[in-house]
Order: structure tokens, then sequence, then C-alpha cells
């Protein structure tokens, strides 16, 4: 087990409930009012992040009302295109949501990304995390972003190894990622993870 003063500690939280996810539709550039206002959290971090979208700064304020997060575009979901707002009903018959259903890791959406330049984006913003994370010598980081982005964080840095959609992501708890200094510098897995309860 490594020492106190030798971890890192990142939670990886998903915005709360928006009347798109009540409906089950493709919610990624696009955005939607929150449900209900979370209450806030009685935890303290030192780093806070938060994708730009409403959702997650809505979320990320109502947990923490006194912290101003680093807002960051490369932790937003995927940009889903043209299907934006739509659920599965909607678009079941359309040939161009087939297919991309079919071959969706390589394949972008109409008018949206692939989920390679999705994967791409997200490694560019956890690097500028990292760099963020080093000059400012914390140890303790709280995350507000999506839930694509959160799978895709999982199956880089959670200790066992899972596939992507092998990871449920809740609005009702996040993740703990626990790092040793060195292996979080290093973009290497983290040594233990917990889910914690909103």
């Amino acid at each position: 087990m490594a020492a106190m003063d030798d971890r890192v500690v990142m939670a990886l939280c998903r915005h709360g409930l928006t009347e798109a996810n009540k409906k089950r539709a493709y919610l990624g550039w696009t955005d939607s009012p929150l449900c209900h206002q979370p209450l806030p959290l009685e935890t303290t971090y030192e780093g806070y992040f938060t994708s730009d979208l409403g959702r997650c700064v809505s979320t990320l304020q109502a947990f923490f009302p006194e912290v101003k997060p680093i807002q960051m575009s490369e932790l937003r979901e995927m940009h889903f295109g043209d299907f934006e707002g739509c659920t599965f009903d909607d678009l079941k018959n359309n040939e161009e949501y087939n297919k991309w259903l079919d071959h969706y890791r390589d394949a972008a959406t109409p008018n949206g990304e692939s989920f390679q330049q999705f994967l791409k984006r997200i490694d560019m913003g956890w690097n500028k995390m990292i760099r963020e994370v080093e000059s400012n010598h914390w140890k303790r980081l709280f995350v507000v972003t999506h839930a694509g982005v959160i799978r895709y964080l999982l199956t880089r840095f959670a200790p066992d190894e899972r596939a992507y959609w092998d990871w449920n992501v809740s609005h009702d708890y996040y993740y703990e990622l626990l790092f040793t200094n060195k292996s979080f510098e290093k973009g290497e897995r983290a040594f233990s993870l917990r889910k914690v309860s909103i």
C-alpha cells in the first residue's frame, strides 16, 4: 500500500441526471437541464476539473459551491452530430445510424466525431490535467464529466482491466482512483478503485 504522501486520489464523477438522460437520448455536445440540483458533498479536494458543458459545470458547482473549477472542452462527451437529442426509436430505421452502430469504433457520426477522435481528445485532456496537477502539487482531484469519458479513463487506469462497455457509470455514485505519485505521472494504472455513493 502506498504511503499517504505518495499517492494521488482522482475522483471521476458523472454529471447529474438530465431531462435528455431520462429519455435515453444521445446527449453529447448538446446540453440538457438537470432534473434536480445535487446537494453539496461533505468532502473536499484540492484540484477541481469539469467538462465545459453546462450540465457538468452546474453539477460541480452544486457539489462544491465555493469552488472555481478548471473547465475543459477536452472532457466533453462524444459529439453525436446529427444524432444529438435523438433516441434509439427515433433513429432505428435510419440507414446512417445503423451503419454507424455496426462500425462505431471507426466511423464518425454525420457532422459529429468518430470514437477514435473522441478518445484522442480525452487523452489530450488527461495530459493537460497531469500538467496542472504537477504544477500545483495537488494530491486530491475531483473531475465532473460524462459517462463515455469516465468509461474510457477507467479502461485506461483502473486496477482491473475491463472493456469499455463493461464499466457501469451511474449518476448515483462516483469512482475514486488511487495512484502512487510515480504511476500517476507515468500514466500507469491506479493501485486501488472504490465507489463512493452520492
